[in-house]
């Protein structure tokens, strides 16, 4: 099944980023990007989650130094923007996947894309990860830890159930049941000539 890889995946990141636990340390792919390319994708994508998930972290003390949270602000800015240049490609690659098949004349669009369930997928593995240590963390208290643990709880049969919803858009997919159609994310505040700030001082 796709999303028991992307999981599976998305664990491994994310074990090997809490290793070091540091979003400046190298970022090393272990999949090869031509033989392994949805593995590559998946990698790289739950990568930029996982780092930008502590940057959200840091700028949020109270005490950070004004300066260091404007460069962090857009170091988060060029990370959503490589979130979404991911999104893109792992579409990309499901568009290829199932370019020979003809929708049906029934056929329906979704809400979202097949990769935007997958980018939904593996926030859903950092949330579940983070909420998992709450609920060991043994300073907390035990009204702490219960209440993270029917957090947990939910979390876990949220990834079920979007796991499942996925896997049924890529058998309807590849059925004809359903299509794809993509659409390239517009961002304008990143555009000099779409954000009125940047293109006046051109």
């Amino acid at each position: 099944m796709f999303t028991k890889n992307a999981l599976e995946i998305f664990e491994q990141v994310i074990n090997q980023y809490h290793i070091a636990d540091d979003p400046y340390q190298p970022f090393e792919n272990p999949f090869d990007a031509k033989t392994q390319v949805l593995n590559h994708l998946l990698y790289r994508k739950c990568w930029i989650d996982t780092v930008q998930w502590h940057y959200e972290d840091i700028i949020r003390d109270p005490q950070i130094d004004p300066v260091a949270a404007l460069t962090l602000k857009r170091q988060i800015d060029a990370s959503n923007q490589d979130r979404t240049d991911m999104v893109e490609y792992i579409d990309s690659y499901f568009l290829e996947q199932y370019k020979e098949v003809h929708p049906k004349n029934t056929a329906t669009i979704n809400t979202e894309s097949p990769a935007w369930g997958v980018d939904r997928l593996s926030i859903l593995a950092l949330k579940i990860y983070h909420m998992r240590q709450e609920t060991e963390r043994s300073e907390a208290s035990a009204e702490h830890r219960a209440a993270c643990q029917t957090k947990l709880d939910v979390l876990v049969e949220q990834r079920h159930d979007l796991s499942t919803a996925i896997e049924q858009l890529l058998q309807d997919i590849a059925s004809g049941d359903k299509y794809m159609k993509v659409y390239k994310q517009m961002k304008m505040y990143n555009d000099d000539e779409l954000n009125p700030v940047l293109r006046s001082q051109k």
